[in-house]
């Protein structure tokens, strides 16, 4: 599963991988799994067409579960079946942006 993450102060990212064991997506589809981070990591991806961004190796999905709260069309009882999502800095919380409503 890719999991990207461009909420670059989180504590879980890793060049926007996510590495935390678990991400809970609550109803109005952000991340409650956030955990503000000591530094912030540069955001290159802002640049992606100007030079590629460094990003960590993909997770496999049967070592990470994501529940999910939100109305999704990806939502399957409380988990996100998707192939990937990506969770993005759009506001102060974390969104997700692959949420697609049912």
């Amino acid at each position: 599963m890719d999991i990207r993450c461009r909420k670059t102060l989180c504590r879980y990212n890793d060049r926007y991988t996510c590495k935390a064991k678990g991400i809970k997506v609550t109803n109005k589809a952000t991340c409650r799994t956030y955990e503000k981070g000591d530094k912030a990591e540069v955001d290159t991806t802002k640049h992606l067409f100007e030079k590629t961004p460094e990003y960590a190796p993909q997770r496999d999905s049967k070592t990470l579960e994501i529940l999910c709260h939100a109305d999704c069309l990806f939502n399957k009882d409380g988990k996100c079946v998707s192939n990937g999502i990506t969770v993005n800095s759009i506001t102060e919380k974390p969104f997700c942006v692959s949420y697609l409503q049912k």
